[in-house]
């Protein structure tokens, strides 16, 4: 380029930049809720990282709060405060919500379903973010991914699990379309927020419960009261979200909303690569600090009867709410597309390095 043009340019962008739209002297304040405890691992980072990064790309002109669940005492009500405007946004998981819309389940993760980078692409790319607008429109909510763990552990149980007999009036924690699965095979589901899990499973008030996976479950202690930890079928990409009330969000000029969204996709996608490594991490140190832990897989005969009732509950609600038919027919379109790769690709990878 020129330096006649260079100069042109650069005269341009000085008068753009101190153009009344933007101007940086009005500061834009939002208030966020978060499902999880204060400072709480991971989860509570990726707010953090979030909130931080767009204060910093805005200059200041955007400032969030955020409040955990220490404060607003409601770590399953975000839905509720966003909704109604008590808070701009929150940071919890889609699937907690399926009593208010049994919709809004399907945007965290299905039984047997997508992989993180496979649903990544189903929302980017696919139909994943189109759907999720047209579930939370009506809510007066936008809905955004707030960030993956990764596939999760099937949970930590203080009995084994031998046959279909032994789910039978198992008391677990357990939310999503997975509860549904026991529920049908004869167990006894329910959600109990972050900080109640432990004394919850220690009184027995359960008899098991799925948290996340080793970047966060040792830390919770689970392994002292219940030996049995199982691998995973129920949430193989589970995607937590940050929700925005729409009418905080149409207050936002363009840029800051640009700005908004470029933050809480980076944070997101930051917080499956904290999971990740975090994981790997505690993993090797549960093999060596804690030997006692008791690694188990779902025996065959387990697997598919909770994959033939996960099949079932799916073509039933797909009879029954059009809206349901079309996400879960979007998603299985693009399983089937994606997974034909990953199984090329990752998967002969992993097979071909695996130790004969």
């Amino acid at each position: 380029m020129k330096l006649a043009s260079k100069l042109l340019a650069a005269a341009a962008l000085s008068a753009a930049l101190i153009s009344p739209a933007f101007a940086a002297d009005k500061v834009y304040k939002l208030k966020l809720a978060e499902t999880w405890p204060s400072n709480f691992p991971i989860f509570g980072d990726a707010t953090k990282n979030m909130v931080a990064m767009a204060e910093k790309m805005s200059n200041g002109r955007l400032k969030i709060t955020i409040d955990s669940k220490n404060k607003h005492k409601a770590a399953l009500g975000i839905f509720d405060m966003v909704r109604a405007g008590q808070y701009d946004m929150g940071h919890s998981a889609s699937y907690y919500w399926k009593g208010k819309d049994a919709n809004t389940l399907f945007f965290t993760t299905m039984p047997f379903g997508m992989t993180a980078p496979e649903q990544y692409g189903w929302f980017y790319y696919g139909d994943g973010m189109e759907l999720m607008k047209e579930v939370y429109d009506k809510h007066g909510i936008l809905s955004f991914p707030g960030g993956n763990t990764g596939n999760q552990m099937g949970g930590w149980f203080q009995k084994e699990i031998n046959s279909v007999d032994d789910l039978k009036g198992l008391k677990m924690r357990i939310p999503g379309f997975a509860g549904e699965v026991l529920a049908k095979l004869g167990a006894k589901p329910t959600n109990i927020p972050a900080g109640e899990l432990y004394t919850s499973l220690e009184r027995r008030t359960i008899d098991a419960l799925e948290w996340v996976g080793p970047s966060l479950d040792l830390r919770m202690g689970f392994h002292k009261i219940a030996p049995y930890y199982y691998t995973g079928w129920h949430e193989p990409a589970t995607e937590l979200q940050f929700m925005i009330n729409k009418r905080a969000w149409n207050k936002l000029p363009e840029d800051l909303q640009e700005i908004l969204r470029v933050a809480m996709r980076t944070a997101a996608y930051d917080m499956y690569a904290q999971s990740y490594h975090a994981s790997g991490e505690n993993w090797a140190k549960m093999k060596t600090e804690y030997p006692d832990i008791k690694v188990k897989t779902f025996p065959k005969d387990v697997i598919n009867a909770m994959r033939k009732a996960n099949d079932e509950l799916i073509a039933e609600r797909a009879a029954k709410d059009p809206m349901a038919k079309k996400i879960i027919d979007s998603q299985a379109a693009y399983l089937k597309k994606v997974r034909v790769w990953s199984e090329i690709s990752d998967n002969a990878y992993l097979n071909s390095q695996a130790a004969e």
